[in-house]
């Protein structure tokens, strides 16, 4: 987590919200990490989940990541929660609970929804304070 947090930290003021996510291979090394990029990129869909889930199968050469884990500071919105089922990702770790948009338990759950599959496992809440940080002083400035 305190990688996907350093990632999250490496935008620049007024940038993309400061989200950072790591996708770890099942022996625990880093097969592919991103940050949020919608802005820069001027793409809806470069979440830092999305950006990491496409490095990991890249470096894979295989669109399965199974055995793999996705660690991001945020719980996952719908896209991304859909995104690391698409791509058979067993286990999400996050650190701040998104109350808003969160689809790991928060709001939604298709995370661990038995109708799309084997359930992820899901642990939220790893160094969530820090995380939280970071997302309330990013919109403290927009304020």
């Amino acid at each position: 987590m305190r990688r996907a947090l350093r990632l999250a930290g490496a935008a620049s003021p007024g940038d993309d919200v400061p989200v950072g996510a790591l996708v770890l291979a099942p022996d625990g090394g880093v097969l592919g990490e991103g940050r949020n990029r919608c802005v820069g990129l001027g793409d809806p869909t470069a979440h830092a989940e999305i950006l990491a889930i496409r490095n990991a199968a890249r470096a894979a050469r295989a669109w399965r990541l199974d055995g793999c884990t996705l660690v991001v500071t945020l719980e996952p919105c719908t896209m991304c929660a859909g995104a690391l089922r698409a791509a058979r990702i067993g286990r999400l770790v996050y650190g701040a609970a998104d109350p808003r948009a969160g689809a790991a338990g928060s709001l939604w759950d298709p995370v661990r929804d038995r109708r799309l599959g084997p359930p992820v496992e899901v642990i939220g809440g790893v160094l969530a304070e820090p995380c939280a940080a970071l997302l309330r002083d990013f919109f403290a400035r927009l304020r």
